[in-house]
């Protein structure tokens, strides 16, 4: 018998939520809306938002939701997500299975739901950067470098692979060298304690940037320096950084997938990833033809004598966006079987 279920994956910027069906799976949305997170009062207001639209459709009108999961960009303790990084209210999934009366639902950390998302995509939706000698029932890993940097990891028990969420981009950033060191000090004066999300993200990049061009490194261009004071100066970087339009662009977009690499390689350590380590997240596919170039996998394999053992290790970037909707709609499925 054919159900149905509700699926969202929330940002600081915008909020995904879908309509799903067992017989068609958790890859193909019967109908999906994006939000603008700060516009909506509250989670629950988007989702009655949605339900009236929903009410409005022919073919799912009469669609009864069986089942909800929602992820959320923060920790979550006991369905409820307090600290929802960048959006202004806390989520209760209690709250959510009230609205769509009392049925399962589930609240995870988005890093979570993307997790499930890698575990039904299929391999046309992944680059790889590493063949590496992957173990079929290793530990797989996720690092996913956005506005934030999220980690999560996924573990093999008796059969089935289990998401752990992780708040691993808080912890302190490790230089590697001179230069990263004097990114650190640079860094310090800043903010004090620097977590490795102050590097590797979408800010991080701008803060590489700054770095070369106060520390006398790199001269920049007063053209450019105008363009970001009306767009995204991350944006900004990353383009002429690829196409080699401005040395100091290239320039931080090499020194940030160096140090996104051994970022990378260290979580790949620390879970153990000999299934792979999958690179999520809205930078990575954007950046793929540098991160191809080389100085990825330099930073991912510099271990030491476990340099060796990381080589091993397949590395695989996400290229379909929508991963994590994907991933919290077949956690929602996996609650019809509960």
């Amino acid at each position: 018998m054919e159900k149905f279920v509700l699926a969202g994956d929330m940002g600081g910027t915008k909020t995904v939520v879908g309509v799903f069906s067992t017989e068609q799976g958790p890859t193909r949305p019967l109908r999906e809306k994006t939000y603008r997170t700060n516009d909506m009062a509250s989670f629950r207001a988007l989702l009655e938002d949605f339900q009236a639209e929903l009410a409005q459709s022919a073919n799912l009108a009469r669609a009864p939701i069986s089942a909800a999961c929602f992820g959320v960009p923060g920790p979550v303790s006991d369905l409820r997500a307090d600290v929802v990084v960048n959006v202004n209210w806390p989520i209760d999934a209690r709250d959510m299975a009230d609205l769509l009366g009392h049925r399962r639902v589930d609240l995870v950390n988005d890093l979570v739901a993307m997790a499930y998302g890698v575990l039904v995509l299929p391999e046309s939706a992944l680059a790889t950067l590493n063949e590496g000698e992957p173990d079929p029932a290793g530990n797989r890993a996720l690092i996913a470098a956005g506005t934030g940097l999220g980690h999560s990891m996924m573990v093999r028990h008796q059969g089935v692979w289990i998401p752990v969420p992780s708040e691993g981009g808080h912890v302190d950033f490790s230089p590697n060298n001179e230069i990263e060191i004097d990114l650190l000090r640079y860094m310090w004066n800043i903010y004090g304690r620097i977590s490795t999300e102050r590097i590797v993200s979408g800010p991080g990049l701008r803060h590489i940037y700054e770095f070369l061009r106060d520390t006398g490194r790199v001269a920049e261009q007063p053209a450019l320096r105008d363009q970001m004071q009306a767009l995204d100066p991350s944006m900004l970087i990353s383009r002429h950084g690829l196409d080699g339009s401005d040395q100091l662009c290239s320039r931080a977009l090499d020194l940030f997938v160096h140090i996104y690499g051994a970022e990378a390689g260290d979580f790949a350590l620390a879970t153990l990833a000999r299934g792979g380590i999958y690179l999520g997240g809205g930078i990575p596919p954007k950046i793929l033809s540098r991160l191809e170039s080389g100085d990825f996998m330099s930073g991912f394999t510099n271990k030491g004598r476990l340099s060796g053992f990381v080589r091993q290790i397949p590395v695989k970037v996400i290229l379909e966006p929508k991963t994590p909707l994907f991933g919290a709609a077949s956690r929602a499925m996996m609650l019809l079987a509960d």
